[in-house]
């Protein structure tokens, strides 16, 4: 897993009560899904309420990590000062295979230890496969995507 060491780059608050077990998963190479205890439903990103029942029972799904790029952009600079010397880079929502109204933000990489800009934006095409893998930034595992098979 490649190890980025940043102070410039922005990480999660692993402290949040209602995200904590998502980056504990990530950080055991599992992307989870937070769902409804009464209901099933997924829930995407995490909150202490079900939108459908309004229960506050929660459990979290391993997903199977794979999906298809549902949009993309390609920031350019100026942008915050961590991430100027990165661009032009991807950053993509991917659609979980799972459940189409899961949807997550992260970079599309050439390999599991590849930078954010280690893949032309040009070649990005919505409705490709993808699947999750993991990256530590400042300490902290966090998703990013590589091609899949279909």
């Amino acid at each position: 897993m490649l190890e980025t060491n940043d102070d410039r780059l922005f990480v999660p608050d692993l402290d949040d009560d209602d995200s904590r077990p998502f980056w504990e998963g990530c950080a055991l190479g599992e992307l989870r899904v937070q769902a409804c205890a009464s209901c099933s439903q997924w829930r995407m990103p995490p909150r202490p309420m079900c939108p459908r029942c309004r229960s506050l029972d929660v459990t979290w799904v391993v997903s199977s990590g794979r999906g298809t790029v549902w949009s993309f952009v390609v920031p350019h600079a100026p942008l915050l000062p961590g991430y100027t010397e990165l661009a032009p880079y991807n950053v993509i929502v991917v659609e979980l295979n799972e459940n189409s109204l899961i949807r997550f933000v992260g970079n599309l990489v050439l390999g599991p230890n590849a930078p954010i800009n280690s893949i032309d934006p040009a070649t990005i095409a919505i409705g490709e496969a993808v699947a999750v893998v993991f990256q530590r930034v400042n300490g902290i595992a966090l998703p990013f995507w590589i091609r899949a098979p279909s």
